[in-house]
């Protein structure tokens, strides 16, 4: 049982429960019609309640709910709820921070402005399931809103959803898709044309780049050494590796175990060797 504390609109209430006596945000169809302040009302299991009480990087969450306007609350908790079908473990902190981007790509779009992102392609192929949860929006918008959402703008949301099952900062993931987009370009000015982006070989590529990254962030390494096997065997896709790792260290300020060399260097041989077969 909650108490209102405020009605945002008919299908979006601030409550309290009587329970802990903590506020929480409740979603769900009809819920906030006809009611007023000081009324109790039951939310059915198909309602989907956020706490209230957490503060994150943006604000406090209860301000948060009440600036952002109730219909972006509800847009980002379709995805939410999209992206709970896909995995396990979501943190539902996300809601604020994408419903707040939501809002402001609505309002880009209908003002003729276009944020471009240049890592959407790389998004897209790194975050595949996440940016299929991301595109559980657009439907919602054009319906909703009549606005259709352009992919650019679908792939920041896929890194929003990716935070949420990762436990990543926004910037994290920013910075691990950019990693790999750096990878790549050095390795298609070394070969002198594009990657095949749609072969295994490339997407093993970059989701072990993305992982490496990942691990470089966090400080963590790997223990089984490949070097002296890759750098004899394949001594330029050693020194390829060996520079990618390099730059990596110097633009991310981080630190990379040496036995990265050879891991990448395993995985930019199979691409290279892929590249091979098709000329």
């Amino acid at each position: 049982m909650y108490r209102i504390s405020k009605v945002l609109n008919h299908n979006t209430i601030i409550a309290v429960s009587k329970s802990d006596n903590q506020e929480y945000l409740i979603m769900e169809k009809g819920i906030g019609f006809g009611k007023k302040v000081t009324q109790t009302v039951d939310a059915t299991p198909d309602a989907s309640v956020y706490s209230l009480q957490q503060v994150t990087k943006r604000g406090d969450a209860r301000k948060l709910a009440q600036s952002i306007a109730p219909e972006f609350l509800e847009v980002a908790n379709v995805v939410i709820q999209e992206a709970e079908k896909k995995f396990e473990k979501i943190d539902y902190n996300i809601l604020f921070p994408m419903a707040d981007h939501i809002e402001y790509a609505v309002k880009r779009l209908k003002n003729h402005e276009i944020l471009s992102n240049p890592l959407n392609d790389d998004i897209r192929l790194l975050f595949e399931t996440e940016y299929q949860v991301a595109l559980s929006v657009v439907p919602v918008l054009r319906q909703r809103m009549g606005v259709d959402l352009n992919e650019d703008e679908v792939g920041y949301i896929a890194l929003h959803v990716h935070t949420a099952i990762e436990n990543h900062e926004l910037s994290d993931a920013i910075t691990i898709a950019q990693a790999v987009r750096d990878c790549v370009s050095y390795v298609e000015t070394v070969l002198g044309k594009k990657l095949d982006v749609m072969s295994l070989s490339y997407n093993r590529l970059m989701n072990h780049v993305r992982f490496m990254v990942a691990r470089g962030m966090k400080g963590e390494g790997i223990k089984l050494n490949m070097n002296d096997y890759m750098e004899t065997r394949f001594p330029q896709e050693y020194e390829m590796a060996k520079e990618i790792c390099n730059r990596l260290v110097e633009k991310l300020h981080f630190e990379l175990s040496d036995v990265e060399y050879g891991y990448l260097a395993m995985h930019l041989q199979r691409v290279l060797a892929a590249e091979e077969q098709e000329a």
